[in-house]
């Protein structure tokens, strides 16, 4: 009943690990698949190390979470190696969690570099990250705010591996349909959405100083999932190609939502911070719940039918 290919990918069920979330270790990645994830993805890589922001990074309440990490990572030689003893693992335990890895660069053509380089380690699909908020100090606007600029990175990833590649956007636009419609004509196989809004901030009461040493972060959890919503809809009905969708899913019904207005697969993030590692099990057992209620028995059944 939930299993759903994405990209010609098979998935056992629709719940992925969303980027960030967890570290691109093994142990890691493999938690979230014994926890039910149907697939995971990877922190977003860099051709080199990258340090990110010092502490404190991130705040959470019930309502949303705020972090400017500033996409500490390896770098690819370490991080590939994660992906290949990850996909070992996966192979003899006979499981199918495919693995996306998202991709990030300071540059448009160190974005096909990295994409070479990654695609030797062999991922199920590339995530391309050129929507993140809280590092325009060190990199300035983030390329998905241009859809020339966006087109343009595509391209250069798209000439240099041959996996299914999807861009990921952001909702800090005026218009994220003409951003898609952009970066499909350039080629890109497919979306994932949202990334976080802002950048916000948060101040401290006691010190009087924003809280985050970054002083700004972007913004996720449960309060934008109706801007997750509509981005996912607008994107979908501007290309109806694949979309990984997320922001702010939190249960069941959220995943359905989203999966209505054009999600074929639904990243959890803010679901793992607000009901713990199991989310994925519990999130994918609600989908089947509500699929079972209601007489759908294959999720393309739901896949963008709110397009009006």
């Amino acid at each position: 009943m939930l299993k759903i290919k994405f990209l010609g990918v098979e998935f056992e069920n629709p719940t992925v690990l969303a980027s960030g979330i967890y570290p691109t270790a093994v142990n890691a990645l493999l938690q979230a698949v014994n926890n039910g994830a149907g697939g995971v993805t990877t922190k977003s890589i860099w051709l080199t190390e990258h340090k990110g922001h010092p502490a404190p990074t991130l705040i959470t309440n019930a309502n949303f979470t705020i972090n400017a990490v500033g996409l500490s990572d390896h770098g690819v030689d370490v991080s590939g190696k994660e992906i290949v003893m990850y996909k070992e693992k996966i192979a003899a335990d006979s499981k199918k969690a495919p693995i996306l890895v998202s991709i990030v660069a300071g540059t448009k053509a160190d974005f096909g570099l990295i994409a070479e380089k990654i695609s030797a380690y062999n991922p199920d699909i590339i995530e391309v990250n050129i929507s993140c908020p809280n590092v325009e100090s060190e990199f300035g606007k983030p390329f998905s705010c241009d859809k020339m600029d966006a087109a343009e990175v595509t391209k250069n990833v798209k000439a240099r591996t041959k996996l299914p590649v999807i861009i990921k956007l952001s909702p800090n636009v005026l218009s994220i349909s003409e951003i898609a419609k952009s970066v499909a004509d350039a080629g890109a196989d497919g979306f994932c959405a949202i990334n976080t809004l802002g950048p916000g901030m948060i101040i401290d009461l006691e010190k009087r100083t924003p809280f985050l040493s970054n002083k700004v972060g972007g913004v996720s959890g449960p309060g934008i999932k109706p801007i997750a919503v509509r981005c996912v809809y607008d994107i979908y009905k501007a290309t109806k190609l694949p979309i990984l969708g997320m922001g702010g899913i939190i249960s069941g019904k959220d995943a359905i939502e989203i999966m209505m207005a054009g999600a074929g697969l639904i990243g959890l993030g803010a679901a793992i911070y607000m009901r713990g590692p199991t989310a994925f099990k519990l999130v994918a057992d609600e989908i089947a719940e509500w699929m079972t209620a209601h007489g759908i028995k294959d999720l393309n059944e739901i896949i963008g039918v709110a397009q009006v």
